[in-house]
């Protein structure tokens, strides 16, 4: 499943390339935001059910100001896209997104396609340093792929696509996922026939379907996280250090 987690993983990585610093990895960051999840949820006298110096929840911390795991998860192999948006007043406009229907490691999938998706879009220029303030990180976890019967077997909402095909004796494919035709407002043709444009094919609309299309279905979580998550994310870990010191 997408965590929150993971898109603040991303942001790590991303911000460090900048900044030519080590990120967290990902079980550090999975360790220090449940912490700070606990700490936000403390009882109002301060008190909570975890350790805290000076108020700060260091459960799983190490004192010399490495965060370090201590939850033991496991992660499955996974296939995932990263995807990064640009969050102005008018609404969001995507900025890249990039990712594989190849399990991956999460932690090293994650880290390679937080930079992949940020760097190496060709519909994008790669995001630079001064965006980074107006990003969003959303991370899509895919799982249950299946041959669908139909161009039309799936459901809005709830089944991202890949579709492979034939145009002009070359053989295209592309993808779209779950969240994609719901927050475009698409029906399910205007989303085969979106997705088709995608993959290169140059025909009439209304003639979509005479194309032999083969479509995969596939289901999958989103988790995603906008700048100033990160940004409080970071601080939090920083007063942390800073309070292990006094």
């Amino acid at each position: 499943m997408a965590e929150k987690s993971h898109c603040l993983y991303c942001f790590d990585v991303l911000a460090s390339s900048y900044s030519k610093k080590r990120p967290l990895t990902l079980s550090e960051v999975e360790t220090a935001y449940h912490d700070l999840e606990t700490h936000n949820s403390s009882l109002p006298n301060g008190n909570s059910n975890s350790s805290s110096t000076n108020g700060v929840v260091t459960n799983g911390v190490s004192i010399n100001g490495h965060v370090s795991s201590t939850n033991g998860v496991s992660h499955p192999e996974r296939p995932l896209f990263v995807t990064w948006n640009v969050v102005r007043s008018r609404g969001k406009q995507l900025r890249g997104c990039i990712g594989t229907f190849e399990p991956q490691k999460l932690d090293e999938g994650l880290a390679s396609y937080a930079l992949t998706s940020a760097f190496d879009d060709t519909r994008f220029n790669p995001i630079d340093a001064k965006e980074l303030s107006s990003l969003e990180c959303g991370v899509s976890i895919l799982t249950d792929f299946e041959p669908a019967s139909s161009p039309f077997d799936w459901t809005l909402g709830t089944h991202g696509l890949r579709i492979s095909f034939t145009y002009h004796g070359r053989r295209h494919g592309a993808t779209y996922l779950p969240d994609v035709p719901v927050e475009q407002g698409w029906t399910q043709e205007e989303t085969l026939v979106s997705l088709m444009r995608k993959a290169g094919w140059g025909g009439k609309s209304s003639e979509w379907q005479k194309v032999n299309l083969q479509v995969t279905r596939y289901k999958g979580t989103k988790s995603s996280a906008s700048y100033e998550e990160y940004k409080e994310f970071k601080e939090f870990i920083e007063e942390l250090r800073g309070s292990e010191k006094e």
